[in-house]
């Protein structure tokens, strides 16, 4: 499986994850974004050996969108710092399979991880183990089936956009582990990590990856040149 690089020097390899892959292989000699990563760093570049790739960052299996791997443990160290202290923007499409109440909205809770279930509940205010989780939407237009929405994220809990959703009665469609009744398509929910804004690691500048829709969002009717915009109006 070939990967789609949005960016790449000698500190940073930015791609474009398609749904159904895992960031990192959950079980060993299963296919992995960052196992087609090293891959290609060590074809591109021929290193023999052993490649190193540090994981930043993760995506859901179900979701698609920018990933960030660091090429040297220094800006491995200085992204994720940034990543710890919410000084990186994301922006995701997603579509809901009901309409939100509000058209634009910022949503607050708390997340703690469900072990049985092996999904995240909104809980109590500082229960404990849990953690805050903020984001903001708004909704942009209803399609064929849902609504499409952008988010933008806050905080960078696991599972957190679906949980929140799901939590209101509007879950995303294709998730089934948070309550969706329709599939979005053959392969994961609709949820896509569109853009990602961030401070290079060593020339500290600023900088945004857009990573093009997959094709089954293109035909339920999203447009490919479409992006989500920020703060919201």
């Amino acid at each position: 499986m070939a990967i789609n690089v949005l960016y790449e020097d000698n500190h940073l390899l930015v791609v474009n994850k398609p749904s159904e892959l895992p960031t990192m292989g959950a079980t060993p000699g299963m296919p992995s974004l960052h196992a087609l990563a090293c891959d290609y760093v060590r074809v591109r570049y021929a290193k023999p050996g052993k490649v190193y790739l540090g994981v930043v960052m993760r995506l859901d299996a179900g979701t698609s969108g920018v990933v960030v791997f660091a090429r040297t443990s220094k800006a491995a160290a200085r992204v994720s710092q940034a990543l710890r202290e919410h000084r990186c923007d994301k922006w995701y499409w997603a579509v809901l399979e009901r309409r939100p109440a509000e058209s634009q909205a910022v949503l607050e809770d708390w997340l703690v991880k469900d072990e049985e279930a092996q999904r995240m509940r909104v809980v109590a205010p500082r229960t404990s183990g849990a953690k805050q989780a903020r984001l903001q939407y708004r909704v942009v237009r209803e399609l064929r089936r849902g609504f499409l929405i952008a988010v933008a994220l806050e905080t960078g809990r696991k599972h957190q956009i679906r949980a929140q959703f799901s939590y209101r009665g509007w879950p995303l469609l294709g998730d089934r582990k948070y309550g969706a009744r329709h599939d979005f398509s053959s392969t994961g929910f609709a949820l896509h990590a569109a853009m990602l804004g961030l401070q290079h690691p060593v020339k500290q500048e600023p900088m945004r990856f857009r990573a093009p829709l997959p094709s089954n969002w293109i035909a339920r009717g999203v447009g490919p040149d479409e992006w989500p915009e920020f703060p919201l109006k």
